[in-house]
């Protein structure tokens, strides 16, 4: 028997859903690359449920205890107090969210002798110690794809308001005024920007795939150069770093993995590049940026705009500047987990724990971490090392929020 600890996201405050505002999914047989959705043997939820809070539970209870494992489910994971800790020492497999996460430090990794898997219900593994993980054999994965589109329908939605000034003026409205001038005097068109994506992934071709009706000149910088066909086909323009290609654009939107070689690649000096009054979305991972020169740069003219849902750490501090600097458009990291998508990464993340225990292959796209080394999609995506310092700091939220 093995112990599943699952950390995720609380219920909402006034109970967990009888009724949903729609019956069904869109059916979606593959995704736009042509990779497949997950293939677990079953599922145990009605997809459109809520599956990514404490009672939803990713729909895993049945089937894990069916196969006589003990499953743990809990929101506390901040804190040597936190029911995560309790759990460490015997615990086989430790499931995370990126929108709640339990950050596997080192020290945590040390304190769990057992653990064989770190598994991401979702995307983005930059939650765990990547090297701490190597350097014990642990097995990390995440659920490649399942909430990419997600993410890049809520990088346009972010782009629209900050651009059209949408939630001051929804505010002027809620507020029961009629103030135009007051709504206006920071809206402008997207028409003819110009918008530049860090990292043309499956999230970044996606956004730039949905800017392009937009009349928008598109712009991209990767370390891996997108094929010339599309290229061609979307009329991009591709910068060798993102430091060439900040000052060509109007918006910029950050849609790449958190590591050591990108940690706070957005800072003082970065943002001196970037236009005077360009727009910065980011629903990548919070610590690509430099928080305090987001703030600064909010404040002294030089963004004109700040967006997104992606926070370091998560949950936020209730002192963070994100939550007060001006012209910003923050939620809760919300973008990747929509009714929709916590159906795919719920049956993905059952798709991996079906391989682990029936010690079967998991898919290339899933690993980031096998072995020892860097694997299968994280090879392409990470570098060694870790990026969870600081992340102690969530325990902040959890005292006073």
């Amino acid at each position: 028997m093995a112990k599943v600890v699952c950390v995720l996201y609380d219920d909402p405050v006034d109970g967990y859903p009888t009724s949903y505002a729609r019956d069904s999914l869109p059916v979606i047989e593959r995704y736009p690359d042509g990779q497949t959705l997950p293939t677990p043997k079953a599922i145990d939820f009605v997809p459109g449920s809520l599956l990514g809070s404490v009672s939803g539970e990713l729909g895993l209870r049945n089937y894990l205890e069916s196969q006589g494992h003990e499953l743990v489910v809990t929101s506390s994971k901040g804190g040597p107090d936190s029911e995560l800790e309790k759990h460490l020492h015997d615990a086989e497999v430790v499931i995370s969210q990126p929108f709640w996460p339990a950050y596997l430090t080192a020290e945590r990794v040390a304190r769990a002798p057992k653990l064989k898997l770190a598994l991401t219900a979702g995307i983005g593994s930059d939650h765990v110690d990547l090297q701490a993980a190597m350097e014990r054999g642990i097995t990390v994965a995440e659920v490649t794809f399942c909430k990419s589109i997600s993410v890049s329908e809520h990088v346009v939605m972010t782009a629209l308001n900050l651009v059209r000034n949408y939630t001051p003026s929804h505010g002027w409205a809620a507020k029961g005024g009629w103030n135009i001038a007051d709504c206006v005097t920071r809206s402008y068109d997207i028409e003819g920007m110009h918008v530049g994506t860090v990292a043309a992934g499956r999230i970044g071709l996606a956004v730039l795939r949905r800017f392009k009706p937009y009349g928008m000149h598109l712009h991209y910088t990767d370390r891996h150069r997108l094929p010339r066909e599309v290229e061609l086909e979307l009329d991009l323009t591709w910068h060798e770093t993102p430091q060439a290609m900040y000052p060509a654009c109007d918006i910029v939107t950050l849609n790449c993995p958190l590591h050591p070689e990108t940690e706070h690649m957005v800072n003082d000096e970065t943002l001196k590049l970037f236009k005077r009054g360009a727009y910065l979305v980011n629903t990548a991972r919070g610590k690509l940026c430099d928080r305090a020169a987001v703030a600064r740069a909010l404040e002294g003219g030089q963004l004109a705009g700040y967006g997104g849902d992606v926070w370091f750490p998560q949950p936020a501090p209730q002192d963070h500047p994100w939550r007060t600097m001006p012209h910003n458009a923050m939620t809760p990291h919300i973008s990747g987990t929509s009714l929709s998508a916590q159906a795919r990464y719920a049956a993905g993340t059952r798709e991996i724990l079906e391989c682990h225990f029936e010690r079967r292959p998991i898919r290339d796209e899933y690993l980031i971490v096998q072995g020892g080394g860097l694997a299968g999609v994280g090879a392409h995506s990470y570098s060694k090392g870790n990026a969870t310092g600081g992340s102690e700091e969530a325990a902040k939220f959890e005292k006073v929020g």
